[in-house]
């Protein structure tokens, strides 16, 4: 195995998957896929009851391709985030910021919880979260975990420079966090399925979603009807 990479597997229900950890390097991880938008739907609708291994599927979706820096966890995230908080779509420079916050949160998140977290962390934890601070280190599984558990609204204010008015104004008729939905490609139903799910103790409704790719590159995901855009402040 190559000495600079970890792999940790991960299993979500019946879905085996990977989480790929690369040390940072000075250009792009170019393992993950170039920026591409798509859209999927026709004459299938998003409200039609179809399974697949136990799970909904899903036909009407748009996917926002996300640039693959090393960042396109947090991206992706912090994108969802944006739009959930009834912001616009932030651009390159501001997705990128975001993403770089998001980090730096959830590294520090780990560091808190360590007494919580370290027993799913594969090798030294005190490297791990080193490593994951540093710009074009993937994040999977354990990020989004804690991703979930610092995504609160206040991220969005704090970055985007939402009054503290507005803030308030906000919070008092809004729930503060963000659960995260992760689904991927189904290839026996040709839809999209959920994978996994996180921050599910904070509330169900208006989840960030994204979409897993299965070789550790993740974008945006819009799917229509499947929930409702938070009020605007």
């Amino acid at each position: 195995m190559d000495k600079d990479k970890v792999i940790v597997p991960i299993n979500f229900g019946d879905l085996p998957m990977s989480s790929l950890v690369c040390n940072s390097k000075p250009e792009p991880v170019h393992a993950e896929v170039a920026e591409v938008n798509e859209n999927k739907g026709g004459d299938c609708d998003s409200s039609s009851t179809s399974f697949s291994h136990g799970k909904k599927v899903y036909t009407d979706y748009s996917v926002i391709g996300i640039s693959g820096d090393g960042r396109c966890l947090f991206r992706s995230v912090t994108h969802g985030a944006c739009l959930q908080s009834g912001k616009p779509a932030p651009n390159e420079t501001l997705q990128r910021e975001l993403a770089d916050e998001l980090r730096a949160r959830v590294a520090d998140e780990f560091v808190k919880k360590r007494r919580e977290t370290e027993w799913f962390i594969e090798g030294d934890f005190d490297t791990y979260v080193s490593q994951m601070r540093k710009p074009h280190v993937w994040g999977g599984e354990p990020e989004l975990l804690m991703a979930s558990h610092v995504l609160q609204l206040l991220f969005v204010v704090e970055v985007i420079n939402v009054t503290k008015t507005e803030w308030q104004d906000f919070i008092n008729s809004h729930d503060c966090r963000m659960p995260i939905t992760v689904y991927m490609n189904d290839k026996d139903s040709g839809g999209l399925i959920s994978i996994a799910e996180y921050g599910q103790e904070y509330g169900k409704d208006s989840p960030i979603e994204v979409l897993y790719h299965g070789f550790g590159h993740y974008d945006a995901l819009q799917i229509p009807g499947n929930k409702g855009a938070r009020s605007r402040l």
